[in-house]
């Protein structure tokens, strides 16, 4: 942590999943922490899972521009600055679909939320960060596996993970001289609600259905934390967490 007594964080998707194990363990750490998603219902029960914690809930739409805008005044208004920027919210969007059938509508929904989101999300962060006395804070931007390696039948989930990662690399390069940090997870089955059906089985690029061992999302809560805390000086540019026996390395 800095001199401050807390630290101030913006995680997106916290409603559910990755964003609200992060938003929990952040909150339980003594950060002040703003959680924007779709459905204010969730943000609250998120934000009730730490009863003395100091949460902001403010529902967002990410791929829209106006949103993001009024989560990040919002969150000044309430806390006074952003030292920390967890781009989290996103969609696989629907799955087992041929590229050839995938209807336009569908790629773009993807594209608005996993891309263009992170985007708008980043951009305002940066303008905080560059603008705030102390100047800088730290972006970390939720990837994937699939930001490495595609699975069958992803093609719009993987263009967009494997996007993020050009925007991560070109965030990190023009932060530099504002003391913006910028960072990526890549996460392979921590065990949510999107992630279910793998257990039970999943496609492989072999044409079998199998299941897929599962983490707990607790790992990944902490292991942003630990990027989230370090001294701006210092980066995780890129941290895989995985379920150990996944099918990832080598051939499965």
């Amino acid at each position: 942590m800095t001199d401050r007594e807390s630290k101030i964080a913006v995680v997106t998707g916290a409603g559910s999943g990755i964003g609200r194990a992060v938003a929990v363990e952040l909150l339980r750490a003594g950060w002040s922490v703003a959680l924007a998603g779709r459905r204010t219902e969730t943000l609250e029960e998120t934000a009730g899972l730490v009863p003395r914690g100091a949460g902001l809930t403010v529902r967002t739409d990410v791929s829209r521009p106006e949103d993001v805008d009024a989560l990040f005044a919002a969150t000044v208004d309430r806390f006074g600055r952003v030292d920390l920027l967890f781009n989290n919210a996103g969609t696989f969007g629907p799955g087992g679909i041929p590229v050839e059938e995938l209807s336009y509508d569908a790629w773009r929904h993807v594209v608005d939320t996993n891309l263009n989101g992170a985007f708008l999300c980043a951009q305002a962060a940066y303008r905080r960060m560059k603008e705030q006395d102390p100047q800088g804070g730290r972006i970390i931007n939720n990837g994937s596996i699939s930001a490495h390696t595609p699975r069958p039948l992803s093609v719009a989930y993987t263009a967009t993970k494997h996007a993020l990662t050009g925007l991560t690399k070109s965030l990190s390069l023009d932060g530099r001289p504002y003391n913006i940090a910028v960072g990526q997870i890549d996460i392979g089955n921590a065990a949510t609600d999107m992630t279910a059906r793998m257990q039970a089985g999943a496609l492989q690029a072999n044409g079998r259905v199998a299941p897929e061992p599962v983490m707990d999302v607790a790992d990944v809560a902490r292991t942003v934390r630990h990027m989230a805390e370090l001294p701006l000086g210092a980066n995780v540019q890129f941290a895989t967490v995985l379920a150990t026996a996944m099918p990832y390395i080598g051939r499965g």
